[in-house]
């Protein structure tokens, strides 16, 4: 195994452990920074051209707006929930349109969206996010 595939087989192993030892609010902490790295992957690809990179990037990140997503209680979460529900369909439409037409404006829009809840949720005590 050589040094780069052993790194890469460290942080899957890594990143499970993490996973398997969250909490609900630790783990949508995870998927928030997962898909704000995954924004700026396609960020990069859209910059450098490469048109594979971004459509892979694109599309990990909606399967992780779709996660986050999943995890809202529409029945306890009320308004806010109904909020963050339109507010992912939205980042989803952006990310499509940024697919689909080479949009790093879009990208960046989603990137502020998806910050400003990272931030407010990093403000939340993981006690009362159930």
């Amino acid at each position: 195994m050589n040094g780069r595939a052993a790194m890469q087989a460290y942080q899957s192993t890594n990143a499970h452990a993490s996973v398997m030892d969250a909490s609900p609010h630790k783990l949508i902490a995870l998927i928030l920074n997962r898909v704000l790295e995954r924004i700026s992957r396609a960020k990069l690809a859209v910059e450098q051209g490469d048109a594979a990179a971004r459509g892979q990037a694109i599309s990990k990140s909606i399967e992780a707006v779709g996660s986050l997503q999943s995890w809202l209680d529409m029945e306890k979460g009320g308004e806010v929930a109904d909020n963050l529900n339109g507010l992912y369909d939205y980042i989803v439409r952006r990310l499509l349109e940024a697919n689909t037409i080479n949009d790093l404006s879009a990208l960046e829009e989603v990137s502020e969206l998806l910050s400003e809840i990272k931030s407010g949720w990093d403000g939340i005590a993981p006690g009362a996010a159930r």
